[in-house]
Formats: structure tokens, C-alpha cells, sequence
């Protein structure tokens, strides 16, 4: 997911706090974007799971991303009200417990096996989510220097794609992994009893993510956080003769609204690819895994058994003589998002070096490429394809937000909001994606969207950025 954005000039910072006392604070925040990439991203590994315990559609299955992307839509605005009444400290521990309550409703939703009480979790998560972003973004600016605001930025963006990427990986071996024994034990059972089975793996983790959530929302409840000062307002926006601009909108600059539609696309695209991988890896009907693929399986299995035995849980060991499944697909979608941190911890510096439009070009064009060569490939190939897209994504939210909201002068907050509000394109590409593949041909027809979307991406880096 997307990394925070500094959209206004921090505020100074009192010269008698020393830096010291901004490390403990640094440090809970580093924390918190991590917690924000890892529960964001265990989704990829919960949607397949849900679609077999609950015997779901792709269609129906995709409604995950819609229920925990939805949520940025319906609570941003909102969000904003709760903090100017509460604060942002007592939001972030506010949004903290509102996270615990949808994680503790995993709960009774896996003990019943009903879906609409998992997407009634997710739901929560996300709202709490929102207003922990909406909350936690400023602190980040204003915890130190400003001159440094930058690379705090930059710390807690690359410990979020570290959670995204860590996640999928760990929840991969709780959810599908499993001794042969046991696969075998539940085999056997009739397939409601398997099913009900199954249907407990999920509540493990939720339980330990409801603890750590409340045991954080006390730290920082104990926390001293420095006040937010108030940000200079942004001045009127000049036209292109240099004259103070009329216009009463955000919207009513085109840059700006071809942004909007840019941002939803991408995080549609980032969300979409990462959800549908392990069903697009089902589908190519793979029997034999090439050396690579099993070496990296392994290895990574080896190392995250290690922590799970750390953390007092059972070694989870994947199977990859039997060629592709969930716990392998598992270990690809993590794979995706550690692209994702490996090509936003590359592009830092390449951003400050070359172009930042050209690099946008680029990876948007490479984007294209990627996904239509995957779409005419079968087997393996098909999957690493996909999981090259990773890197692309890495550099388009910190490129497109600042193209989008260029000279927007005294509307850029509004910008800024609308631009935030658009990755509800998370609860919307999937769902798309999903019905295509059930009504309208299959996942390779589905995955057409993600092709779509990287050209209007585009498009944008192109064009569509221009000031009119």
C-alpha cells in the first residue's frame, strides 16, 4: 500500500525539546506503519482462504478488499471530525481499539463460518486504519527537525512495505501451511467438518493482532507527543498569466481530477494484483515448480518457521513437490510486495537523481508490458510477471500525489483529502476483477484490468499531469 505523504511544510519544532525525546515517539509511529502495511496486505492471503471455507465465488471473495478499502472512502471525512473533537493523540489510540474490536470479530465470524461477520471485521479494521492515518501523518512531520521530515518519511513508508510484505508470507504458512499428517486428518473429514476446521486457523492470529493492538493503543496513550502546530496557509493559486486564480475547487483543475482518477487506479491495480495472484496461480495448472521457485519456497519457509517457533506456534512446512499451491502462492504474493520495498528503497535516491515524471513513464509503460506478457504466457512465467509488477508500483504514489496536487495553491489540503479518499480504488478493482473472472471468462480475462490500468497510469505521467 501506499506510503505517507507530507502534503503541507511541517511545523517547526521547539528548540528546547531535545532530539532524544523524539526517539521513543519516531519509534511507535515506525511501529504503527508497520502494523498498517501487514494487516493491509494479510488480506491477499485471506481472500483465497475465505473463498474455500466459505465456498465463495471470485466475485464474492473479492468483496474482502471492498469491505477494508471501503472503509478509507466512508471514514476520511469523518475521520477528520473525530480528531478536531478528540485529538490527534487520543485518535491514534481511539483508531488502535477500533482495530482491536474488528480483529476480535474474527472470533465468533470463523466459529460461525459466516462471511458477512468477516467483512463486518474488515470493515472495522479499515475504518480504524483511516483514522489512524489521518491521525498519524502529521506526527510524522513534526517528530524531530524538519529539516529531517523527509527521510522520517521515508523510514516509516519503507517499515510499511516491510509489514506488506512480511504478512502474506507468515499468514501463507498459519492458513495453508501445515504438517502432511495433518492435511491428511483433514481430508478425511466430511467437508462441512473440514471446513469448520479450517475456519479456526484464522482465529490464532486476529487474537495475538487484537493484543498487540490494545497493548499499543496503551502505549501511546502514555506517550508524550509534541502538539501540532497550526500550518501556514497555503497561499491563493496564481493562473497562467500570474494573476490569483477564481476558481472555487479542487476539482476544477483538470491535473488535479485526472489525479484522483490516477491514485484510484493504482492502489485498484497494487490491491487487485497482489488479491487475485494465488487464484491466478491456481488457474495456469502448474505440476512442477522450477529449482528457483522451490529454493526461494524453501528457504523462506525454513527462516519464517524459525519465528514461528519463536513466537511458541507449530512449524508450518510447504510442499512443493506437488507443484503450485496456496502456501506457495502465498510466498509469490510476499515476494510482490518485497518488490514493492526493494524498488521504493532503489528509488529513493533515484528520485533525487533523474526526472521523476520520465521514471513514472517508465515503470508505467513496464507495467503494460508486464501484465500483457503475462496474460499470453502460461505456467510459471505467468506468476513471476505479475510479481515484477511489485517494482513497478513502488515509485507511483510519491510521484503521482505531488504531480496532482501542483499549483493548487489554497485548494491543496481539499487536493489532498479528494486524493486520499481515491484509494477507495481498492474496494473497486478487485470486485471488477472478480466478476470478469466469474461471468465473464476467467482470471486471464480478468487480469485485462490491470493491463487498463496501467495505461490510463500512463497516460497521466505522459499528459494528464499538465496544468491547465
Amino acid at each position: 500500500m501506499a506510503a505517507p505523504t507530507s502534503t503541507s511544510s511541517p511545523a517547526a519544532t521547539s528548540s528546547a525539546a531535545p532530539a532524544r525525546g523524539y526517539v521513543v515517539p519516531m519509534m511507535a509511529m515506525t511501529a504503527l506503519f508497520f502494523l498498517f502495511g501487514a494487516v493491509t496486505n494479510f488480506n491477499d492471503v485471506l481472500m483465497p482462504y475465505l473463498k474455500d471455507v466459505c465456498q465463495l465465488t471470485d466475485l464474492q471473495a473479492s468483496l474482502v478488499q471492498s469491505a477494508f478499502f471501503g472503509a478509507y472512502f466512508l471514514m476520511s471525512l469523518p475521520a477528520g471530525f473525530v480528531l478536531k473533537r478528540l485529538g490527534y493523540k487520543n485518535g491514534i489510540v481511539l483508531g488502535l481499539l477500533v482495530m482491536a474490536c474488528g480483529a476480535l470479530l474474527f472470533v465468533p465470524a470463523a466459529n460461525s463460518r459466516t462471511f458477512a461477520l468477516f467483512l463486518t471485521a474488515l470493515g472495522l479494521l479499515g475504518a480504524g486504519i483511516t483514522l489512524l492515518q489521518v491521525a498519524a501523518n502529521p506526527y510524522v512531520s513534526v517528530l524531530g527537525p524538519a529539516r529531517n521530515a523527509a527521510a522520517r518519511v521515508s523510514i516509516v513508508g519503507v517499515a510499511n512495505n516491510f509489514g506488506g510484505a512480511l504478512s502474506p508470507l507468515v499468514g501463507g504458512l498459519i492458513l495453508f501451511g501445515g504438517s502432511v499428517a495433518l492435511k491428511a486428518q483433514l481430508a478425511a473429514l466430511p467437508m462441512a467438518q473440514r471446513l469448520d476446521q479450517e475456519a479456526q486457523l484464522v482465529k490464532g492470529p486476529y487474537m495475538g493482532l487484537a493484543a498487540f493492538l490494545v497493548v499499543l493503543a496503551g502505549v501511546f496513550f502514555l506517550l508524550k507527543l509534541p502538539e501540532l502546530e497550526s500550518l501556514p496557509a497555503e497561499e491563493a493559486a496564481p493562473n497562467a498569466d500570474g494573476q490569483v486564480t477564481t476558481r472555487t475547487s479542487a476539482l476544477s483543475f483538470p491535473h488535479l481530477t485526472l489525479g484522483v482518477v490516477a491514485i484510484f487506479v493504482y492502489v485498484g491495480v497494487e490491491v487487485g494484483l497482489g488479491s487475485f495472484l494465488i487464484r491466478y496461480g491456481e488457474a495456469q495448472g502448474i505440476q512442477q515448480l522450477s529449482d528457483f521457485t522451490q529454493s526461494l519456497v524453501q528457504g523462506l519457509n525454513v527462516a519464517t518457521n524459525y519465528a514461528l517457533v519463536f513466537f511458541g506456534q507449530e512449524p508450518a512446512p510447504i510442499d512443493t513437490s506437488g507443484g503450485f499451491t496456496k502456501a506457495v502462492g502465498a510466498v509469490l504474493v510476499s515476494s510482490y510486495w518485497f518488490g514493492s520495498l526493494v524498488g521504493r528503497l532503489v528509488g529513493i535516491p533515484l528520485l533525487l537523481r533523474f526526472p521523476n515524471r520520465g521514471l513514472l513513464i517508465g515503470v508505467c509503460a513496464a507495467g503494460v508490458a508486464l501484465v500483457l506478457a503475462s496474460i499470453l504466457t502460461t505456467g510459471e512465467a505467468a506468476l513471476w510477471l505479475i510479481v515484477l509488477c511489485g517494482l513497478c508500483n513502488s515509485i507511483m504514489w510519491p510521484v503521482i500525489f505531488p504531480l496532482a496536487i501542483k499549483g493548487l495553491g489554497q485548494f491543496t489540503k481539499q487536493g489532498s483529502s479528494y486524493l486520499i479518499m481515491a484509494i477507495v480504488g481498492g474496494a473497486i478493482i478487485p470486485p471488477l476483477m472478480g466478476w470478469l473472472a466469474t461471468h465473464g471468462g476467467g482470471l486471464r480475462v480478468a487480469f485485462v484490468v490491470p493491463a487498463l490500468c496501467y495505461a490510463y497510469l500512463l497516460y497521466y505521467a505522459v499528459s494528464g499531469y499538465r496544468v491547465r
